[in-house]
């Protein structure tokens, strides 16, 4: 199975700390939005898509990137997340990406989202929340995860 990461970790190196894992377990490159080469990405059977959470929603550099794929027919996908807060149930963050990817014709696998260190302003001057996060508990969620993806 052809796997490729898509990740955009930009303030703590935190997603990409879950990426690399899950890219292990699913024997995957791991690639910022700007370094996906298109041709790797149509041959892929499944791709990850991933980023911290900011104000509720995913990092805008992979928003756009999904937002700026063609709509086609494409295989399979996950979206992950690292955030301060979880995920409400009433309104989950991943929601908005999924529904994009479905749109460009990407086939859901699951989602996957864990705590992480976040220094949002408020948080900033209490030297941020949820420090040590992702911790050992969070990445073996993070490879199980994998596992079931890998074992699909």
């Amino acid at each position: 199975m052809k796997v490729m990461i898509v990740c955009a970790s930009v303030s703590h190196g935190n997603t990409k700390q879950v990426a690399e894992v899950m890219g292990e377990v699913l024997r995957a490159r791991v690639v910022e939005p700007e370094q996906v080469d298109p041709a790797e990405l149509a041959a892929a059977d499944l791709v990850g898509f991933g980023s911290g959470i900011f104000l509720r929603a995913f990092h805008p550099r992979l928003r756009d990137f999904v937002e700026g794929l063609e709509v086609r027919s494409r295989g399979n996908a996950f979206v992950f997340a690292t955030s301060g807060f979880p995920e409400a149930r009433f309104q989950p963050f991943t929601r908005p990406l999924v529904e994009t990817l479905e749109h460009k014709g990407f086939r859901i696998a699951g989602t996957f989202s864990c705590r992480a260190f976040d220094t949002y302003l408020p948080f900033k001057p209490l030297g941020g929340i949820r420090k040590g996060r992702p911790n050992a508990d969070d990445l073996a969620a993070a490879r199980t995860f994998a596992e079931g993806l890998r074992d699909t």
